[in-house]
């Protein structure tokens, strides 16, 4: 497994990581135990950053991700996010004392005195406008609640903005083949400012595995049958925010593409790390089966130059059009 510094935090991480919203909610059904040994299967894998949200089951995953540290030695980063349990995302409810409330509920659910790194989770644009929002999170760090802190942002413009600020180590956006825009204007600013990036999603909500058909039907709870329109949450986060129709016929491009010997999954995973600006990829797991294969992907190598042109030519043709100025 190929290891990156993420950013100014100094953390050695994996270049796969493991993303915990699955195994917390809005994937359709879960099972604890199963869910639990996803997360050993990643580390045993070599998995050594874990993401995490404490509105994923409402601490669910956090408490998951928790048993897990308490039963590997192997050292592992975990980020958490804050933020989504306010009652509705206006910049006055990220006020000093929810933060403080938000976090020590996280640090409880995790069981760790310190956080390892905090990330705010997709606020609202004008937040960004907002300094006093990130006094109170070097506030944070200073009590010694949190060793680091971050965004995860729904906009490249968002992303951009955040990192105006000295503290902000971390951004977390999505970053897929179907949705190339992160590289073309943030990553290049990461890179020169020494921000670690966190990419999630990065399977377009499992449509980069090939998987899918038209036919195919997702539970009642699965943001991927109730937020097709963003009626929940953005929709930029189901799907890459492409019309499953357009995905689909993108998707048979892309299995074109794909060598022999590898997956779609795992050619859509490295295309993720290619770019030198990623410091780690979070794909969700929700059994160990799935684990192990993300895991796979790190230890081969970025795609080379030809390979990553065809994808680029695949976005530019079939869902830019779509996406490319919205996120």
């Amino acid at each position: 497994m190929e290891h990156r510094r993420l950013g100014r935090t100094g953390y050695d991480v994996s270049v796969i990581g493991f993303g915990s919203w699955a195994i917390g909610d809005a994937w359709g059904d879960v099972d604890d135990a199963t869910s639990l040994a996803a997360l050993h299967a990643a580390v045993e894998a070599g998995v050594r950053f874990v993401d995490t949200a404490d509105v994923y089951g409402d601490g669910r995953s956090e408490r998951l991700v928790a048993k897990l540290r308490r039963e590997v030695s192997e050292p592992i980063v975990v980020a958490t996010k804050a933020g989504r349990r306010a009652p509705e995302q206006r910049v006055e409810h990220y006020r000093p004392e929810n933060l403080v409330a938000w976090v020590d509920r996280s640090r409880e659910n995790l069981e760790m005195e310190t956080l390892d790194l905090l990330q705010l989770h997709c606020p609202p644009t004008d937040l960004f406008y907002h300094p006093e929002v990130f006094a109170a999170l070097d506030d944070l760090v200073a009590s010694g609640r949190v060793a680091h802190y971050g965004v995860s942002v729904e906009r490249v413009e968002e992303a951009l903005k955040a990192i105006d600020y000295p503290g902000v180590a971390t951004v977390q956006i999505i970053y897929t083949v179907f949705r190339q825009r992160p590289a073309e204007r943030f990553f290049p600013a990461a890179r020169a400012a020494d921000v670690g990036v966190i990419v999630r999603v990065p399977l377009a909500s499992g449509l980069l595995t090939g998987k899918f058909t038209a036919g195919t039907t997702f539970a009642a709870n699965d943001h991927r049958s109730y937020n097709r329109h963003g009626e929940a949450f953005d929709v930029g986060e189901t799907f890459s925010g492409v019309d499953l129709d357009t995905g689909l016929a993108a998707v048979a491009e892309v299995a074109r593409v794909v060598p022999d010997g590898e997956t779609m999954a795992g050619l859509a995973l490295r295309y993720c790390f290619s770019d030198p600006a990623v410091s780690t990829v979070i794909p969700g797991a929700k059994t160990p089966a799935q684990a192990r294969a993300n895991a796979a992907a790190g230890s081969r190598p970025p795609l080379d130059p030809a390979t990553l042109e065809r994808l680029a030519a695949i976005y530019r043709e079939r869902i830019a059009p779509d996406v490319h100025y919205r996120w």
